[in-house]
């Protein structure tokens, strides 16, 4: 199994942390300190350094620092024994810039996956109270790090689906329709949708067990709770769905069928955890759900990915909150990186792993 570890952290007005350097343990680091002093903002600058974007805002002007015109993080990583200098600049233009030891790349997707990260987060319950984008996204951003083809069919199939919606949005302004130019951008999206749709399909049959595994670790062994890909592209084919789609897309103006509108379906005891799952169980699952994330990363790349563990430990029980603690004192994680707001309960938890941690007072 590769190593991966985050030696040093170095940040300039990326929101309200200026200037601020980080030497970091290659076992647990945990951020320290009172809401609002910047503990969150640290660990999304590690995730900014591994994925090319915030986790927290979509916009990357909008983590620039107000009274700033620009922003910079820089991470030295090692990765298997080699140095990996990685930089982010962000300017208040929206121009975003990644270098790999002092090079920049010409695309950001060719950086994914170089530095495979798993963050668990309170934002995550979108993933329950939200729409599908949200649950689609987590699909995405899991098979992206391990799978370029993935990545790529992905960037392509969304730049032709726009075309698609603009074409349409055209016909409907210019009360004007050619059907031969719609069928062109209809076959590039079967071309390059189905192999989404199948990969999708392949992951989840993956990826289920080691979620089962994680909640029912986590949880006691309980409640018997399913992960499920929802597709209407396993009913029909792309292309059939399509056309019979088309009057209701010109009148909409945009496409309404494809893998971009697939969901997954959380369930607890068979039926909806959003409707029926307790705070408790709310959490256990998503936090399941980003632990066989990480699995599923680390058994695809053989590579132990960095986990960011932000304020998570609120709303769980103390044995819930061991149980992780156990998970996690193990050989199968990496550097592990903590906030909270509890400086003694955190050190208390930590010691428990019996592990060599640093603690950063924000």
């Amino acid at each position: 199994m590769k190593e991966l570890f985050l030696n040093k952290l170095s940040i300039v007005n990326y929101r309200n942390l200026t200037g601020t350097d980080f030497d970091l343990n290659n076992n647990i680091n945990c951020f320290v300190g009172n809401n609002g002093v910047g503990k969150t903002n640290a660990l999304d600058a590690i995730h900014f350094l591994a994925m090319g974007k915030s986790y927290t805002n979509s916009i990357s002007s909008q983590n620039i620092n107000h009274e700033a015109s620009f922003s910079m993080i820089e991470g030295i990583f090692d990765k298997d024994g080699k140095s990996l200098q990685i930089q982010c600049h962000l300017e208040r233009d929206g121009k975003k810039t990644i270098k790999r030891n002092r090079k920049a790349y010409k695309k950001i997707a060719d950086h994914v996956g170089l530095i495979p990260v798993v963050v668990i987060s309170p934002t995550d319950i979108d993933l329950i109270s939200e729409g599908s984008i949200v649950r689609r996204k987590f699909l995405d951003r899991t098979i992206s790090q391990s799978d370029k083809k993935y990545l790529n069919n992905l960037v392509t199939y969304h730049r032709i689906l726009q075309q698609r919606n603009a074409l349409l949005k055209h016909f409907s302004s210019t009360n004007s329709f050619d059907k031969d130019t719609l069928s062109t951008y209809d076959e590039k999206l079967v071309q390059f949708g189905n192999p989404i749709h199948e990969a999708r399909k392949k992951f989840i049959k993956t990826f289920h067990p080691l979620f089962h595994n994680r909640y029912q670790f986590i949880s006691g062994n309980h409640e018997p709770v399913t992960v499920s890909y929802e597709s209407k592209l396993d009913e029909h084919s792309f292309k059939t769905l399509l056309e019979e789609s088309l009057q209701k897309d010109r009148m909409l103006q945009y496409t309404s069928v494809g893998p971009h509108k697939d969901d997954l379906r959380f369930r607890i005891n068979d039926f909806p955890i959003k409707k029926f799952g307790s705070q408790g169980q709310q959490k256990t699952f998503l936090i399941a759900l980003k632990l066989a994330q990480f699995d599923i990363i680390r058994n695809q790349m053989n590579v132990l990915p960095i986990l960011l563990l932000d304020d998570i430990f609120d709303k769980l029980d103390d044995s819930r909150v061991m149980q992780i603690i156990n998970l996690v004192n193990d050989d199968s994680f990496g550097q592990l990186f903590v906030t909270d707001t509890n400086k003694e309960r955190t050190e208390n938890m930590i010691k428990e792993t019996a592990q060599s941690y640093s603690i950063f007072n924000l």
